[in-house]
């Protein structure tokens, strides 16, 4: 039993079309000329160097062209609709991203004011057990008034190119945003008529087929890429506030809480890691996750503030964890943590902060990082210490009772790992 035409082959059976200068059929195609033939056509001096072909032949030929062009259109189509998404919802992340670096700016510049405030308290209280008349009390309160001219003047100039920096990126998430839409309903239009072309008998099908595959050849070529933004936090130059130092602690690593997968030094303060577990005794207080140890201080109260040498990890996480309501004082993997994660891929360096996980900046590598914790504001702040610079400050914390130090160096996916870590010893910086 022979199998049933197709419908455009149907048609063309039926309503055969003819040639308006010979009245023959047109059952002919100049691939040339992309023009339709009758034999008389085909015999004419115009065509006879032309590659011709039978017009069903031709037809076929197209309607594949036409088909495969289609897979092709769907896929830009899914790319489309996907990068549009995604310019719409970093939209909002860096209008997030935006209002909470101004929070923390400003969290960071009343953390400084206090402290040096406090400081200049401090010396004008010594001074005034040798001195206590009023133009020395009138000094000070002049130095604490132009300390806070200086700040406001820093903060509000910080808070103006953070302003600007977002204006520009939202003006070109926008502006991509509609590249992109416009791009969209161009793929979505010619998906719709190429869908109706592939089912179009032969002449019509082959009416400027080639003209047609070339025009859609140019909307597959335009390229489609996000929008190339600034990274905020490259505007958060915030110098790290040296009063800071006055809160040095000597931090040690509590070994019945490392992972067996970490080896201590002798005194306590370095960690590296091992790619075969040790054999180590069954501690309820033992972390079994990311590589980690605590910190043998815990802290309830006042400020404090520790350095850590990363340079020899190219992975690591830094924090303090609160384990109070934890059973045994231990944390678990999703346990009350406030983190910063270092990444060195390649010649970047990308640091992270957790809870939630962003991404707060790439650039060159850090050496040594600082952490800074007041348990009365519930503040946790993240120093650069190779560029004497804030990485990010967690603020309005509120911890349940005592927290601990946290170190990781998070367990390699693969590979050697010749990571450590180091606490440094309290020392003073010029």
């Amino acid at each position: 039993m022979s199998q049933m035409p197709m419908p455009w082959l149907l048609r063309s059976l039926t309503e055969e079309a003819c040639c308006g200068t010979h009245r023959q059929p047109l059952r002919l195609f100049c691939e040339d000329d992309q023009a339709t033939l009758c034999s008389k056509c085909f015999q004419s001096a115009e065509h006879k160097q032309h590659v011709v072909y039978g017009i069903q032949e031709a037809a076929e030929y197209y309607r594949k062209l036409f088909q495969e062009t289609l897979v092709r259109l769907r896929e830009k189509l899914d790319v489309a609709k996907s990068l549009l998404m995604e310019e719409q919802e970093r939209m909002v992340v860096i209008q997030e991203d935006e209002r909470r670096f101004k929070e923390m700016i400003r969290n960071e510049y009343n953390m400084r004011f206090l402290l040096l405030t406090e400081e200049l308290e401090l010396c004008f209280l010594r001074q005034s057990v040798c001195e206590s008349d009023l133009d020395s009390k009138d000094a000070h309160q002049n130095e604490l008034r132009n300390f806070s001219a200086e700040l406001n003047h820093e903060f509000q100039e910080m808070l103006q190119g953070l302003s600007h920096v977002g204006r520009e990126n939202v003006s070109k998430l926008k502006a991509s945003e509609v590249w992109v839409g416009k791009h969209l309903g161009s793929l979505q239009n010619t998906v719709t008529e190429l869908e109706k072309k592939c089912g179009e008998s032969a002449i019509p099908l082959l009416q400027n087929a080639k003209c047609y595959l070339e025009r859609i050849e140019s909307l597959l070529l335009q390229s489609l890429k996000p929008a190339q933004i600034t990274d905020l936090s490259s505007c958060l130059l915030i110098r790290m506030n040296k009063t800071l130092l006055r809160f040095q602690r000597h931090i040690t690593l509590d070994p019945d809480t490392a992972h067996p997968s970490l080896v201590l030094s002798e005194d306590l303060r370095s960690m590296k890691f091992r790619d075969i577990p040790q054999s180590v005794p069954d501690n309820p207080g033992r972390l079994d996750f990311s590589a980690s140890v605590l910190g043998a201080e815990s802290f309830n109260s006042g400020r404090h503030y520790w350095e850590v040498f990363v340079g020899q990890a190219t992975q690591w996480q830094l924090g303090i964890c609160d384990c109070t309501e934890r059973k045994d004082n231990v944390p678990q993997a999703s346990s009350d943590k406030f983190l910063l994660t270092g990444s060195m891929m390649g010649p970047d360096y990308t640091s992270w902060i957790f809870p939630p996980l962003r991404k707060v900046c790439q650039g060159k590598q850090m050496f040594k990082v600082g952490v800074f914790l007041d348990c009365g504001c519930g503040q946790v702040s993240f120093y650069n210490m190779t560029e004497q610079s804030l990485i990010y400050s967690f603020s309005d914390l509120t911890f349940q009772g005592a927290v601990k130090p946290i170190f990781s160096l998070c367990v390699p996916s693969g590979g050697v790992s010749s990571d450590s870590l180091t606490v440094c010893l309290p020392q003073i910086h010029s």
